[in-house]
Parts: structure tokens; C-alpha cells; sequence
């Protein structure tokens, strides 16, 4: 299955000020990571992820990345959560519905601007980073929590590592940048070729 793209479309307004930024539902991009990295027979299946496989997820483009505290932002995962009530509420849940027909759990957004041109090692690589932060909830014992249905019960988590590059460099590693550290020096799990097959675009000659 070809990797997804945003429309050009939608592309074209990244560099256009007036329009501010554009969003639009992308289920494609949906379809797609659960043909390949969720099921059992997906080309860059990853079992990490098996807890989504029912997930009431749902993902958008974004027209155009954005920066936050001096980094560019070119994917979001987020639990959808109204704060606000009366008309505030009324209003969030009809975009919902226009949308996607229904409020979803979570949402995860992509800048279209990025994912047109990245490579697809890249566009994987964001994708499963945003799924990454849809995690299954533990209880106290460390054991998968579910719900009354028997669906594993999801929640946000944050990075496995948060640390400064002159920190490890003055100080070490700690245990949690080491399994970084480690994991980083072994042959990656996911060869190009898996990745070229999946996406269609990468790598075309070495098929």
C-alpha cells in the first residue's frame, strides 16, 4: 500500500499567511497505519502498537508545522478533551462531527508541509512516534489495565528519554538515555526495503 499523502492542495496554503493554518480529516493516513504497522501482516508491522489496533483514533493534516518554545512541530498526538462548557462545548463538538461524524478519543495531526516532501523512513518514523504516545494504562502492579468492554484502556505518555545533549556529554548516560543510547547502536528493526514496501516511494531500485 503507497504511503499517504497530503493533498497538494491543502500543501499550497502552508505558504500563504493570509489563510492562517488548515486542517482536514486525513482516515487514509488511518487506513494506512493500520494495514501496515498494526496488523499482524502489515510490512512494518510493530506489536509495540497492538493495544490501538480497536483505538477510536482518528488523524488530520495540518496545513503548515508550527513552532513552540523554539521547535518546529511536525506531528501531535492528543486525548480529546473538552474544558470548556455552553456554547464553547456546542461548538468543539460540532467541528468533531463535521469532521469525522463523531467526537473521536484521540487525534493525531501531521503538518502537511512535512510529510509531502520528507522521506518515507521519515514520514514512518513520525507516524509511530505520535502512536507511541497513545500507550496502554498500568496499574499499580505495572500489569495493562482495561475497560468494562475488555478494550485495553489508553492514555498519554510522555518520552521514554528527556534529557541535554551537554549534560550526557559532561556526565554520562543515565539507565534511560543508555537504553537510548543502545538501542540506537544495534541494526535498526525496520530495514529501508521493509519501509520502500509500505510506502512505495524509497528505494525503488533495490527492490
Amino acid at each position: 500500500m503507497n504511503r499517504p499523502r497530503p493533498p497538494a492542495s491543502l500543501v499550497e496554503l502552508s505558504d500563504l499567511s493570509d489563510f492562517g493554518t488548515r486542517l482536514m480529516p486525513a482516515p487514509e493516513v488511518w487506513e494506512w497505519l493500520q494495514a501496515e504497522i498494526l496488523a499482524d501482516n502489515g510490512s512494518i508491522h510493530n506489536e509495540d502498537h497492538a493495544h490501538l489496533i480497536d483505538a477510536d483514533i482518528r488523524v488530520m493534516w495540518a496545513s503548515s508545522a508550527f513552532t513552540k518554545k523554539g521547535r518546529t512541530v511536525v506531528g501531535q498526538a492528543e486525548q480529546v478533551a473538552f474544558r470548556a462548557g455552553g456554547w464553547q462545548k456546542a461548538r468543539m463538538e460540532q467541528q468533531m462531527l463535521d469532521w469525522f461524524g463523531e467526537v473521536p478519543a484521540y487525534i493525531i495531526t501531521l503538518a502537511a508541509d512535512y510529510c509531502a516532501d520528507c522521506s518515507d523512513a521519515d514520514f514512518c518514523a513520525l507516524v509511530e512516534h505520535e502512536l507511541y504516545h497513545i500507550a496502554q494504562a498500568k496499574d499499580k502492579y505495572g500489569a495493562p489495565k482495561f475497560t468494562q468492554d475488555g478494550l485495553p484502556k489508553l492514555e498519554m505518555r510522555g518520552h521514554d528519554v528527556e534529557e541535554f545533549v551537554g549534560v550526557v556529554r559532561r556526565y554520562g548516560a543515565s539507565s534511560a538515555v543508555q537504553e537510548l543510547v543502545d538501542a540506537a547502536n544495534n541494526p535498526a528493526e525496520v530495514g529501508k526495503l521493509n519501509i520502500s514496501r509500505a510506502c512505495g516511494t524509497c528505494l525503488l531500485k533495490s527492490a
